[in-house]
């Protein structure tokens, strides 16, 4: 991780005012709307993770205590989970041994997620927007020069920035190395 640089904050001209071109993306060439999505993605990533944490903080603020309880709900389901996973023999004994408390466990669960059900919602409406609102930015916004050469620095293994590391991680290794 010491190698990995982040690149700067765009200026808001380049990107989205004056300076910036936006067209419709090709739906009918796959590969050059991909492209288009991922030179952008590594371009403006910083400006993208701005973005998503200002669209997060709007949603938050909107309605915090239906945020908050959505975050901790999401904490406490992914902590269940988990231990679970990690315990699978321990459960299942105890699902042999006690059928009728197992029962009445899962009816309590249910009840409580139809209770912070609205919070859920928010928490995936503050989650889902940004990452919505960054992937249009990126469909739109025309590829410049000095976009091109950030992909070709990075396919190149001259740069590494957190947004190749995640593109790589996510399987998109040959567009973002294209």
């Amino acid at each position: 991780m010491d190698d990995v640089e982040v690149p700067p904050l765009r200026s808001l001209n380049d990107f989205l005012l004056e300076s910036a071109r936006f067209s419709t993306p090709a739906f009918n060439n796959l590969t050059r709307w991909t492209n288009r999505v991922i030179d952008n993605l590594l371009y403006y990533q910083c400006n993208y993770i701005l973005t998503a944490v200002l669209a997060f903080l709007i949603v938050g603020t909107m309605n915090p205590r239906a945020m908050l309880v959505g975050i901790l709900t999401m904490v406490v389901i992914f902590a269940i989970f988990i231990y679970t996973t990690n315990n699978r023999s321990e459960m299942q004994r105890f699902k042999r041994s006690h059928p009728f408390i197992c029962f009445l466990l899962v009816l309590l669960c249910c009840f409580l997620l139809l209770k912070v059900f609205g919070g859920l919602l928010v928490f995936v409406w503050g989650v889902t927007l940004p990452m919505a609102i960054i992937f249009i930015h990126a469909s739109m916004r025309m590829r410049n020069v000095k976009n091109k050469m950030s992909k070709k620095l990075e396919s190149l293994g001259l740069k590494r920035t957190p947004m190749g590391i995640l593109l790589y991680q996510l399987g998109l290794e040959e567009q973002a190395r294209s």
